[in-house]
């Protein structure tokens, strides 16, 4: 991959999962939509940061019409994360995926542990399985959260980069890696909330409209604290949604339910040579 396929990129992916999301989402969610121009943005900037740091991890393919499938992974530590993979439909079952995925992984060769979140599509699960990856479904809880029933949260501030050694701490301590220079992005594209106390220490990213987009504590008090403060970030009238929640993570689920909050299955977190991370509720750029 090569910083001017960082577009192209995109509205592939964007496309390829609007395709899926189209094909397999349950009937009683509201219609897929296309990524808003914003969140497309947002998107390449993470794509941007990843191919600058991990170029040896992003790849692309293509035919003389083109990209027909890319694979972005990073490495932290002496972990290997998948941040993108997507191959253009109709040019599935041809073998690209299988050469796209085998490149990206090879950028893990040393690393002990290894992590990815899947869609519900049943190939890439398969693709995921024969590499040797544990599948563990996934659960999104996505709503509209009364404000009767938001809980008064103390001691959670405002964060900022001044917090990336506290914030890579609790990374090392929760998932065994920390997210480093992925930090940087992050904290220019999210609103930031932090908990430093004795009893716990975490932090939370939250999106604009509120829910999580990343989210790690050392503990479960202080990651529901966290998690209650995402959540009143929201609006009563526009639904958020908490992804990528693991069974290991109940605590997340409780929230969301006191919160009245939906609860349906969506695809995996797949992880090699570690158990879920607890309490942790991943992204799906930076895991």
């Amino acid at each position: 991959m090569r910083p001017e396929d960082v577009p192209a990129v995109e509205r592939l992916a964007a496309e390829g999962f609007y395709e899926l999301d189209s094909r397999t989402l349950p009937r009683s969610w509201p219609e897929p939509e296309m990524r808003s121009e914003a969140r497309a943005a947002g998107w390449q900037r993470r794509m941007e940061h990843i191919l600058a740091h991990d170029p040896g991890g992003c790849w692309v393919a293509e035919d003389r019409s083109g990209l027909v499938g890319a694979a972005a992974a990073l490495r932290r530590d002496v972990t290997w994360i998948l941040a993108t993979f997507v191959v253009r439909p109709g040019v599935q079952g041809r073998g690209v995926g299988r050469q796209l995925l085998d490149a990206a992984l090879s950028y893990g060769d040393g690393c002990l542990r290894a992590m990815l979140a899947a869609s519900a599509d049943p190939k890439a699960a398969r693709r995921y399985r024969a590499a040797g990856f544990t599948l563990h479904p996934a659960m999104l809880m996505t709503g509209q959260v009364p404000r009767d029933v938001l809980p008064v949260v103390e001691r959670v501030r405002e964060g900022s980069l001044a917090d990336i050694d506290l914030m890579n701490s609790v990374d090392r301590q929760v998932r065994d890696a920390a997210h480093g220079p992925d930090h940087e992005v992050l904290t220019s594209l999210f609103r930031l909330v932090v908990v430093d106390r004795t009893t716990g220490s975490g932090y939370a990213y939250v999106p604009p409209g509120g829910g999580t987009y990343l989210l790690a504590a050392t503990n479960r008090r202080t990651a529901t604290d966290l998690l209650w403060e995402a959540l009143a970030a929201s609006s009563p009238d526009t639904p958020c949604s908490i992804a990528h929640i693991s069974a290991e993570n109940e605590w997340a689920v409780d929230v969301g339910m006191a919160a009245r909050l939906d609860l349906y299955n969506t695809g995996y977190l797949a992880f090699r040579g570690m158990r879920p991370p607890m309490p942790y509720l991943p992204s799906g750029h930076f895991l």
